[in-house]
């Protein structure tokens, strides 16, 4: 189970692009530039991305990328599948040896790794861009009404928080 540099480069994207829109199109090298990702890497995701209906391009003058539906309407999930993103832990227990054994240990760990599976996809799928932007700006307050010494504190915590917790 790994989530390649693609879909996490594919979510700070669009991260970047939600906060930075404001509604108007946002350039590929704006986002290249705050996020640190290669400028020909992006164009090959938003590519990616404009075809499974995330995104929309804006031609001319002042274009570049706005998003294709309101921000709570892009899941992550949404985001990840547009990539080709694969991050289903049992996709590699079909075909293997422990298969051909048929052994009790397998099916018990192939249904295990399946459940989590579904259960990561439920997570991805009821997390929307608009929830993670809502739950950085809370982080952004709650920073600002620190002092400096709690701050990273207050970072730390909002690391560790899983952000699902706001549709709980």
């Amino acid at each position: 189970m790994r989530l390649t540099s693609k879909g996490r480069y594919a979510v700070r994207a669009m991260l970047d692009l939600t906060i930075h829109s404001n509604g108007n199109p946002v350039r590929l090298q704006e986002i290249s530039t705050r996020q640190n990702i290669s400028l020909h890497y992006l164009e090959q995701l938003f590519r990616k991305l404009r075809n499974g209906q995330a995104v929309k391009s804006v031609r001319g003058p002042g274009g570049g990328y706005v998003l294709a539906r309101n921000m709570d309407q892009i899941t992550v999930k949404d985001v990840l599948d547009c990539v080709g993103e694969n991050i289903n832990p049992a996709r590699d227990i079909v075909g293997t040896e422990a298969e051909a054994a048929n052994s009790l240990e397998f099916h018990l760990s192939k249904n295990y790794f399946m459940n989590l599976g579904i259960i990561m996809k439920e997570y991805l799928a009821t997390t929307t861009l608009g929830d993670l932007v809502r739950k950085s700006k809370e982080t952004e307050s709650d920073m600002s009404k620190t002092s400096v010494a709690t701050g990273a504190e207050a970072l730390a915590s909002a690391i560790r928080n899983p952000i699902g917790e706001i549709n709980q």
